[in-house]
């Protein structure tokens, strides 16, 4: 009886195999590795309802116009400015009129060591000052592309890529 011989790839298919892996890799996260990492924040000012498309509520319709891609802001105590890492919204009305005030855009997280002086750390309520007019309002922070309300395609993206890489490892782990 003949003993059984199993079927190692060859070194050419071994090769094969590795640079399908290579280009794959390289076409769907090619841009990922390229691309600066900045949040898309929507940057608008609306005060007492002049600029319907920045008011709340916030439809995302004919709004590409506000979308900064990817959105820079300056940081504390430096020149410049940096790729941001919080969208912001701040909503409120002003004291002395009572009129609307909404302001959409993206901020840099300095880097101090306490969270009472990072604006972009959490969401605040209160009264603040703006453009030396006193508001009573919210000041509030999202980590995700464009969440300073509104819809974004990069989670769906995502999970094409990640099911393209799957496919592809399934294939590649039959053939071996």
């Amino acid at each position: 009886m003949r003993p059984h011989r199993v079927a190692y790839p060859t070194a050419r298919f071994t090769m094969l195999i590795m640079i399908q892996a290579i280009i794959m890799s390289i076409v769907l996260f090619g841009n990922s590795i390229l691309k600066i990492n900045a949040l898309d924040c929507f940057k608008c000012i609306s005060k007492a309802g002049e600029y319907p498309p920045c008011d709340d509520p916030f439809h995302n319709n004919y709004t590409s116009d506000i979308l900064e891609s990817p959105c820079w802001a300056g940081r504390k105590q430096r020149n410049g400015v940096f790729p941001a890492t919080t969208c912001v919204k701040l909503a409120g009305t002003y004291d002395d009129t009572g009129e609307t005030l909404v302001v959409r855009g993206c901020a840099v997280d300095s880097g101090t060591l306490t969270i009472d002086t990072e604006l972009v750390r959490m969401s605040h309520c209160g009264g603040f000052y703006y453009e030396d007019r006193y508001v009573r309002g919210c000041v509030q922070n999202c980590l995700d592309d464009g969440c300073n309300n509104a819809v974004t395609f990069r989670q769906t993206d995502t999970m094409i890529k990640t099911a393209i890489v799957f496919a592809f490892a399934v294939i590649v782990i039959s053939y071996m």
